[in-house]
């Protein structure tokens, strides 16, 4: 996470900022060494120079593989403005992939689950958003594709139960995911307050605090299927923090210089002026 963060907009993550942010949340360099190691060895990035001098180069499937996660963060506060009011249907995903395909179908289970499925029962699994692009894109790169098969309904019944809240809170863990978005509160309080108030921070600093932004709301979001919100229990803790974080991240591209930043400051900043703007209108 803290490597991801801190790939600027051509692709690079320079050793210098690497070392000194994981410094201040109190990684060592040891540990920030053998990240390094296997990201490369991994294939995920390419290293060039040496120490602190350094600098990381993203592969194309690194860059590639950010693109959902900011798609998903729109998405949730596209749901947070009443910008994405659920039509009422229902999207199953269901495969059947051989045994002599055993990682093929196990990757396509752990992605249909982080895309914010739930399972229905062996090989069947559900979702309120219209998922399909993201599991076709997955079941063609595992290979996979011939197994898959895609439906919609209006009609979903699990035993007797068959109103959408109620499927909802059966299915999905909702009362862990609220936790995570009450410890996002926490952690979002005083970094809110220290970027809105009078002291200067360094540039050292603006990046900690950002690095420290994008774990927790990964830490949140990466389990949240991102239901509608007529699926949810109201008052749903994910609106709120995920407002202060975009007053956050508003406050972070205020404060920036103009220097070489993260493409995560662009990113962010651009998803919550827009929620900001459909909020306005």
């Amino acid at each position: 996470m803290l490597v991801h963060a801190l790939v600027r907009e051509d692709g690079t993550v320079g050793a210098d900022e690497l070392y000194s942010v994981a410094n201040s949340l109190g990684m060592s360099d040891q540990q920030v060494r053998l990240c390094v190691k296997r990201l490369v060895a991994e294939g995920r990035f390419t290293h060039e120079g040496r120490g602190r001098r350094a600098q990381l180069h993203a592969a194309p499937d690194t860059l590639r593989d950010l693109a959902p996660d900011v798609d998903f963060l729109r998405h949730a506060f596209r749901q947070d403005a009443g910008a994405a009011p659920w039509d009422g249907i229902w999207h199953l995903a269901a495969f059947a992939v051989p045994e002599s395909a055993r990682a093929a179908r196990d990757t396509l289970r752990e992605t249909l689950v982080h895309l914010g499925g739930a399972p229905l029962q062996g090989g069947l699994y559900v979702s309120a958003n219209a998922w399909e692009p993201y599991v076709e894109e997955a079941a063609h790169r595992l290979g996979a594709h011939g197994g898959l098969t895609l439906l919609t309904t209006t009609d979903l019944r699990r035993g007797d139960t068959r109103e959408p809240a109620e499927l909802a809170r059966e299915l999905w863990p909702l009362a862990e995911i609220a936790d995570r978005y009450h410890r996002l509160d926490r952690v979002v309080g005083p970094r809110l307050d220290r970027l809105t108030g009078p002291a200067e921070l360094s540039s050292g600093e603006l990046l900690t605090v950002a690095v420290e932004l994008a774990a927790e709301l990964t830490r949140a979001m990466e389990p949240d299927p991102l239901l509608p919100p007529e699926l949810l229990p109201r008052p749903w803790p994910g609106t709120g923090a995920r407002e202060r974080v975009a007053r956050c991240w508003a406050a972070l591209y205020a404060r920036d210089r103009g220097e070489a930043r993260p493409a995560l400051f662009r990113r962010y900043a651009d998803i919550t002026r827009e929620a900001a703007d459909r909020v306005t209108d």
